[in-house]
């Protein structure tokens, strides 16, 4: 089903900032020992603001210097044009990314997460997934959270409209009725639902489980390959941290994505934190490009690429 999508003017809000060594984006440098990571500020990608704050890199040998975004698509655009070595982005965007920049490889999976609403209003006659048929559903176009939309109302033949609405305007977007609902990726999801209170109704839908990725150039997989395994080893410890739940790894979160610690205890157990590259992923990720055409996100005419050959597991060091 292809939704018909119209835009929605708003007004961006300021993105959550970690207290990490935050550089602005630009030539990334050959310092072997140095990363530079385009961090969407989303628990997804969890672990980096707990390696940063649990001193896993330090331990690791690794210097990770951090540059924040609202979604993959731009850490993604920063990426592709080597102004940071290393993007986290979801599974959506990296499948269309890869067509146009296949030097880029996928090297860790660091998430998997089944925990995507549409949070509706129930003030606009909004009580369960049938009642969305022709409501206007806000999303960042392109994303994961698009989607998941599109699958969830697909599942149930319902026709809605979808609204462009970027990640940090969905709040504003629900609370001043803009739209009747939003589909968005965390932490705006968890925010939206507490904007709303009582006028929140979470609906679930489809069978979409969001693969949340790493995708490194190829000048940082050339030259900086024992800093990438270094990296990636930090983040297994701070994967740890987070299966356990631990004070010091929710309080970095909730720095991180400025969402409060108690809702984050909430929220966390919801993602897979097991670091982890698994091969039916080029799958995945050839069914998503497939369905970016039948949505106009890719020309008809786009050759997708061999999704197996881009994935790299090779800076995955086994649990140890």
């Amino acid at each position: 089903m292809k939704i018909r999508l119209r835009r929605l003017l708003s007004a961006s809000l300021a993105a959550a900032t970690l207290t990490l060594s935050v550089v602005a984006c630009g030539d990334t440098g050959n310092d072997s020992d140095t990363l530079t990571v385009g961090f969407v500020v989303d628990p997804s990608w969890a672990q980096i603001p707990v390696a940063a704050e649990g001193g896993h890199f330090t331990r690791h040998g690794v210097d990770v210097e951090v540059v924040n975004f609202p979604s993959g698509i731009e850490a993604l655009q920063a990426v592709a044009a080597g102004q940071v070595d290393v993007a986290t982005a979801a599974d959506v965007p990296t499948s269309a990314v890869l067509t146009r920049s296949p030097s880029l490889r996928v090297v860790g999976d660091g998430s998997r997460w089944e925990g995507s609403r549409i949070v509706a209003r129930r003030s606009a006659g909004i009580a369960s997934i049938d009642d969305l048929a022709g409501k206007s559903i806000g999303t960042p176009i392109g994303t994961s959270a698009a989607y998941f939309a599109v699958d969830a109302l697909s599942e149930n033949a319902i026709q809605a409209n979808l609204v462009q609405v970027a990640p940090s305007a969905t709040v504003t977007a629900a609370t001043q009725r803009n739209v009747d609902a939003v589909s968005i990726f965390q932490p705006y999801q968890a925010q939206v639902i507490q904007a709303l209170g009582e006028d929140a109704v979470e609906l679930a839908g489809g069978g979409y489980s969001q693969h949340s990725l790493y995708l490194a150039t190829q000048a940082a997989i050339d030259s900086k390959g024992p800093a990438l395994t270094a990296f990636f080893a930090a983040l297994r410890d701070a994967g740890s941290d987070l299966a356990q739940l631990s004070d010091p790894a929710v309080a970095a979160v909730a720095t991180a994505t400025q969402l409060d610690p108690e809702l984050l205890r909430t929220v966390l157990p919801q993602f897979d934190f097991t670091l982890q590259l698994q091969p039916d992923l080029a799958a995945k990720l050839t069914e998503l490009a497939e369905w970016a055409r039948t949505q106009g996100s890719l020309q008809d005419s786009t050759v997708l690429p061999e999704y197996a050959a881009l994935l790299n597991a090779h800076f995955l060091t086994p649990a140890g």
